[in-house]
């Protein structure tokens, strides 16, 4: 029985808001909701306000995850960056793009991540 791609990506989800909990970040949102597409996780690191795209594979029959990043898709995660930026009445003078890709090996007890910071500019 395979996982089903939202499941899939829901997984990623929390796997990747847990991975920066532990790392510090405090999670102010997910699946932040634009007309420009959705951001998976709001964070903040520090004074700096984080955006983070979470890429999950479970395998790399179609290339690793973070390759999944279009220059359409970096266009709408930058979009939808600014018309979050733009609703909120104290905008942050610091703030990113980040990339969390995740693989679901199935030989591993642990799935695989990689932060990519400031990874869409």
């Amino acid at each position: 029985m395979t996982i089903s791609r939202q499941a899939l990506g829901r997984w990623g989800e929390t796997i990747a808001a847990e991975f920066l909990e532990n790392q510090g970040y405090i999670i102010i949102e997910r699946n932040s909701r634009t007309p420009y597409g959705e951001i998976d996780i709001v964070a903040q690191d520090g004074s700096a306000l984080v955006f983070v795209e979470v890429k999950t594979r479970t395998s790399d029959a179609f290339g690793f995850p973070e390759e999944s990043i279009t220059s359409q898709k970096r266009e709408h995660l930058i979009s939808a960056t600014q018309a979050i930026l733009q609703s909120m009445s104290n905008h942050p003078n610091s703030w990113r793009i980040d990339v969390i890709a995740i693989r679901k090996v199935k030989s591993a007890d642990r799935p695989e991540i990689v932060h990519f910071k400031n990874a869409v500019n």
